[in-house]
């Protein structure tokens, strides 16, 4: 079930929310390298964290996933958002020097495609982060947050992925290590639940956070649709031979026959 931007943009805008904007960052910090002069992207819904790494970046742009709707942000100034179709971004190969993905890998129809084209704009040793839904934790079995939609991920399933796509994996974090509920008494509690959480139940986290670095070389995938049309198609410079002449078919017996006139016998 793909989540839809307005119901995303509201869960960030509560107490809830901000909870969770907090342990995320606070996971992404360690392996989280300076981006100080690089090209930032973030796609899928990434405002509440551009916030914070955005003024750090040469330049950021926050790309929105069609299928889920598109806000603009920043708030003020000139908008640098982009509604896009994840599969074919409207970027040049090798442009980006970093992508941060939060609620997209898990919505999109083709995982494998999108990381293709996150590989295809990164420049080479540029670095993917993912944010995405822990299988093992109980934030899937809410359906009031952003984070209970879509398909939730092991660490093993997405590090096989990344490894199919010609991605190396270089850092592991965690994240929402407390349960997910919305009365104001425990919320006041919620930075230690998290702390302690991330000691006595690590596990058990709500969200897992991989970073992984683009592979400078790697094969071209070829589509069967393309496999088929390249069957189709003959090399233009391959010589067809010399057209063949109408001759009359011979006997091959006349050819052991004496000439004529001769009287003379086949040897």
């Amino acid at each position: 079930m793909n989540a839809d931007i307005v119901d995303i943009r509201d869960f960030y805008a509560t107490r809830l929310g901000e909870a969770a904007v907090r342990s995320v960052s606070a996971a992404l910090a360690p392996i989280w390298k300076p981006i100080s002069q690089e090209r930032l992207v973030g796609l899928g819904y990434v405002t509440p964290y551009l916030d914070k790494l955005a003024p750090d970046a040469e330049r950021a742009l926050a790309f929105m996933p069609a299928a889920q709707g598109a806000v603009n942000w920043p708030p003020h100034g000139r908008s640098l958002t982009a509604l896009v179709h994840p599969a074919d971004l409207p970027l040049g190969d090798a442009c980006i020097d970093r992508i941060l993905m939060v609620h997209a890998l898990e919505f999109a129809e083709s995982p494998t495609e999108m990381l293709n084209e996150a590989w295809r704009v990164l420049a080479p040793g540029g670095r993917l982060v993912l944010v995405l839904p822990s299988r093992r934790g109980v934030w899937t079995r809410f359906e009031h947050t952003p984070f209970g939609s879509g398909r939730p991920w092991s660490r093993g399933q997405a590090t096989q992925l990344l490894r199919e796509t010609m991605f190396t994996p270089s850092g592991f974090s965690q994240a929402l290590h407390f349960p997910p509920f919305r009365r104001a008494g425990f919320l006041n509690l919620v930075p230690l639940w998290d702390r302690v959480g991330r000691r006595v139940w690590p596990l058990f986290s709500g969200a897992i956070v991989l970073e992984a670095t683009k592979l400078v070389y790697r094969g071209i995938p070829v589509s069967n649709g393309e496999k088929q049309r390249l069957r189709r198609l003959r090399p233009v410079l391959v010589p067809q031979g010399a057209p063949a002449l109408h001759r009359e078919p011979i006997d091959a017996p006349s050819l052991l026959a004496p000439p004529p006139g001769s009287g003379g016998e086949p040897a």
